[in-house]
């Protein structure tokens, strides 16, 4: 009997999807783990894998269109089976007696050699036919040992490492680069269809602003400290031929580390219940050019400063490229954004619910302040605006943790040990 794929949900706010390219085209066999499609999220892009053997039918959605959650896309057949007419919309397999294949996010494919099976997802077996990597020699670091693209980008990373000098250059430090924005001639007006991304941030914002109280705290805070540790690291790792740490890799590290003093804050709305989570999950904003996605640093209280940045390094580039799973930008408690990179000395932000505090890092910026003995002297300051659910956070704790965090800025050593 006809097997019918439907759009999948895959994302917590998701509605509708775009096809963005079939791989597969009618009279194709499709075997389970195959890849069928590309599908664009409001938040990513996805490869879509078969969980059904069959011929693909026909395509009820053609490449760059759009069908809502649950919509009939394809539908699979068997052999010599006779491809049935797309209904207007789903219906249940008890009263038509065809099947429906819940299609998801790939998981696991399988490359096979002449000698060996190599589990492999199916962007890494992408990615390392065009970079020349071979999988055999990979240490796959998902589970069960399957090789994920960020294995292939570190391998051919080291491969190009190993080929080039062991000179260490030191970048110079640079201004933020002017963001170029299309101009309309004088008089002239568009219209721009709104993204299934765009869309979702509008609706999310709204709720956020009108129904959740909103208050706000504000601190300046004493970046000498972070700036003098992270040129030290830098340049051990820089003669190692390791990645810099950033700024915020340190504000994220004293973020984890001052939730578990003040775990209230690490906290939800939920009707008739307030929910704290044991496990500092971190929702780190990036700009994509769409609006923007917060990538997940789970469990952030148990790791590193070199894995934390490591990791934001890895969801960032992802992000850009529209290559997260879900779970990577799903399920936040804490959120950080930072318009510090853009020369923004001070912000406040719109909670991202159901969290109940975003942060709000600006700029480091060098200004006279008054010195330990009541002098006037050089300094780095940095702005933090912290923004809460008032339902959930009183003032007094959220004083007590910028009061933590603070602790954790202007000691960074502390949140090492």
């Amino acid at each position: 009997m006809p097997t019918y794929i439907e759009m999948p949900k895959l994302s917590d706010t998701m509605t509708e999807g775009t096809v963005l390219k079939w791989l597969r085209k009618v009279g194709d066999k499709v075997e389970v783990g195959d890849i069928l499609a590309e599908i664009e999220t409001d938040k990513a892009t996805m490869e879509l894998e078969a969980f059904e053997d069959g011929t693909l039918g026909e395509l009820y959605v053609q490449d760059g269109g759009k069908a809502g959650v649950g919509e009939k896309i394809a539908v699979l057949v068997a052999a010599g089976e006779k491809v049935p007419a797309k209904s207007g919309t789903t219906a249940p397999a008890a009263q038509t007696g065809d099947k429906t294949l819940e299609v998801a996010p790939t998981k696991t494919a399988v490359a096979s050699g002449p000698e060996e099976r190599i589990k492999v997802s199916p962007l890494a077996k992408k990615v390392a036919l065009e970079k020349g990597v071979d999988l055999s020699v990979i240490n796959g670091s998902g589970p069960g040992g399957r090789i994920v693209e960020k294995d292939v980008l570190a391998a051919s990373s080291n491969a190009s490492n190993s080929k080039s000098t062991s000179k260490v250059i030191t970048s110079p430090k640079t201004e933020p680069k002017p963001v170029a924005f299309p101009i309309l001639p004088p008089g002239s007006s568009t219209r721009i269809p709104l993204s299934g991304m765009r869309k979702v941030i509008a609706e999310r914002l709204v709720t956020s602003k009108t129904t959740i109280p909103h208050f706000y705290l504000g601190m300046e805070v004493d970046a000498a400290p972070i700036l003098s540790l992270r040129a030290n690291l830098n340049s051990a790792l820089e003669a190692v031929g390791q990645a810099k740490l950033t700024i915020n890799d340190f504000v994220l590290k004293a973020v984890a580390a001052a939730v578990l003093r003040v775990p209230k804050v690490n906290a939800s709305w939920d009707g008739d219940a307030i929910v704290e989570y044991g496990s500092v999950d971190i929702s780190v904003a990036v700009a994509i050019e769409d609006g923007l996605i917060t990538p997940v640093v789970r469990n952030a209280q148990g790791k590193t400063l070199a894995q934390i940045s490591s990791e934001m390094k890895d969801l960032a580039s992802r992000a850009r490229s529209k290559k997260l799973k879900p779970e990577e930008y799903q399920g936040g408690t804490i959120t950080v954004s930072s318009l510090g990179p853009f020369g923004i000395e001070g912000f406040y932000a719109i909670v991202n619910p159901p969290q109940s505090v975003i942060l709000a890092i600006g700029s480091v910026v060098k200004k006279p302040v008054v010195g330990p003995k009541g002098d006037i002297v050089p300094g780095d300051r940095m702005t933090i605006g912290f923004s809460a659910d008032h339902r959930v956070i009183d003032g007094a704790v959220g004083a007590a943790f910028l009061v933590e965090l603070r602790r954790y800025l202007e000691q960074p050593a502390l949140a090492l040990v």
